[in-house]
């Protein structure tokens, strides 16, 4: 039993999708999931397993940002030997090639956290998606006629407000970055050091660039073609 997650063994299927409101969790197992029970609510970070399409499958909240995300994400590979992690989350769009409730498939992931300089010792690692599961989720948003969906590189930053945003993301999108968050680097590192597989899936929820956004209420309970698409990728 882990010290956040508190579920007992078996509690948690191999499979988890990870959004960071505990709120988007309940909903996304109320919604799409079979039978499912709540196994942790420590921190009012609600955990449920359920079963899609017979496939057991669990949704963990991880709170905001790559520290809290480090933590879930840690337990659920070394506890509860979780074998794919996919985050459905939002994102802000940093280029006028997205729009509101584009979906995006992280390929890689830039940060501006310390997370990985203090792991590789200063050195730049590169963290990126598993192939399958990115892969998967490329052929699941083509079959649908519903949205936009785009893969490539963004970029998880450590600092929702930030008086430089502008001048720091302008190289970033110079370099094909196509949108913003705060999980996905961390994720993709700790999958790489678990062996494990992970792809952050997100729903562009607010336009840094047109200042379109959507409600709080709207990125709570209508996301829901991010986590179809999630749902396709983990269980093929």
């Amino acid at each position: 039993m882990s010290t956040h997650i508190a579920a007992a063994a078996g509690q948690v299927a191999p499979t988890v999708l990870l959004p960071g409101d505990p709120l988007r969790a309940k909903w996304i197992a109320e919604t799409y999931l079979d039978d499912a029970t709540c196994y942790t609510e420590v921190r009012g970070m609600y955990g449920f397993t359920g079963t899609w399409r017979g496939r057991p499958v669990s949704v963990q909240g991880s709170g905001m940002g790559q520290p809290s995300m480090a933590i879930y994400v840690n337990e659920l590979f070394a506890e509860y030997d979780v074998q794919s992690i996919v985050r459905v989350g939002s994102c802000g769009a940093l280029t006028e090639r997205l729009a509101l409730r584009d979906v995006v498939l992280a390929s890689g992931a830039c940060t501006d956290s310390s997370m990985n300089r203090l792991r590789f010792l200063g050195l730049d690692y590169a963290p990126v998606a598993d192939f399958g599961l990115l892969r998967a989720a490329h052929d699941a948003a083509q079959a649908r006629s519903d949205l936009t969906a785009h893969v490539g590189l963004i970029y998880s930053s450590d600092s929702f407000y930030n008086p430089r945003a502008a001048e720091l993301t302008k190289p970033l999108v110079d370099h094909g970055v196509l949108a913003v968050e705060m999980e996905a680097s961390a994720l993709y590192t700790l999958a790489a050091s678990y062996g494990r597989r992970a792809l952050a899936i997100c729903t562009v929820s607010d336009h840094i660039v047109t200042g379109e956004e959507t409600t709080a209420l709207e990125r709570q309970e209508t996301f829901g073609a991010m986590v179809e698409i999630a749902l396709a990728a983990s269980t093929a």
